[in-house]
């Protein structure tokens, strides 16, 4: 895979705890030599209660410094909505922002019977509404066009199908899935290459032994993703030979199948 020039800076949200997709796309991200501003929210990690040490964020700053590019630890909450643009800024001091990776989720069990409005909400504000702004304050940073074919700018979404007992997380990365589909046309004259990235099951500290059992025997595969995979086709999005693919929901999940 190409080692991108170390000017290249990108965003990546949702790298809280080691033991995530998102840590693995930061040093994934790291070795092809992107300089990085990374964004984390450790009330939302101490919600949920997984795996993870309260030096997290800067273990995995560290271990992509030691791959010898930049990292900006940048906390906050997407759920406030003047939060998006002000991590774009403060990205920006490493340079011009030309990758966008979103990892960050509200996701909280709930169903049609039980969600609360108020979870509804935070849901659609964490996964939906930030991911718009997020994708608004990237794009007003690159140049308004680019010749035909150049490449301005590329962003990765990460989306999911579970909705069933899992209301208003699934609607709202469906939600999710539409806005970043709409960015790769109405950005296009910008350079945007945009693509929302369905990984699957993958175990980051939410599985017990029964969905584990449950979800390899779902994979045609033969076993569960990892944070890795997921990681290994953002850096092909985010090379120049994947710079062809644009505007796709892509399932990078062994072929699992719900039912």
């Amino acid at each position: 895979m190409p080692i991108l020039d170390s000017t290249q800076v990108a965003l990546v949200t949702g790298v809280g705890r080691r033991r995530s997709i998102g840590a693995s796309l930061a040093v994934g991200l790291a070795q092809d030599g992107w300089d990085l501003a990374l964004n984390y929210w450790r009330p939302y990690d101490d919600r949920l209660g997984y795996e993870r040490s309260a030096d997290d964020p800067e273990a995995i700053a560290d271990e992509c410094r030691a791959l010898g590019v930049r990292v900006q630890l940048v906390p906050g909450d997407l759920g406030d909505p003047d939060v998006p643009a002000a991590l774009l800024t403060a990205a920006q001091v490493l340079g011009p922002v030309t990758g966008l990776v979103m990892s960050h989720c509200e996701s909280v069990d709930s169903s049609i019977l039980d969600t609360e409005v108020s979870a509804w909400d935070r849901h659609f504000a964490v996964n939906a509404r930030a991911t718009w702004l997020l994708i608004k304050a990237f794009a007003e940073q690159l140049p308004a066009s680019v010749a035909p074919g150049t490449v301005g700018g590329r962003i990765v979404a990460l989306t999911s199908d579970h909705t069933a007992n899992n209301l208003p997380y699934g609607a709202s990365k469906g939600a999710l899935d539409r806005i970043v589909i709409a960015a790769a046309v109405e950005l296009a004259d910008r350079g945007v290459r945009a693509n929302v990235i369905n990984p699957g099951p993958i175990d980051t500290g939410w599985m017990d032994d029964a969905v584990r059992t449950w979800a390899t025997s779902a994979t045609p595969a033969g076993r569960l993703g990892t944070p890795a995979d997921t990681a290994n086709l953002v850096r092909f999005l985010f090379s120049e030979p994947g710079s062809w693919i644009t505007g796709q929901l892509l399932h990078s999940n062994g072929g699992f199948k719900i039912g």
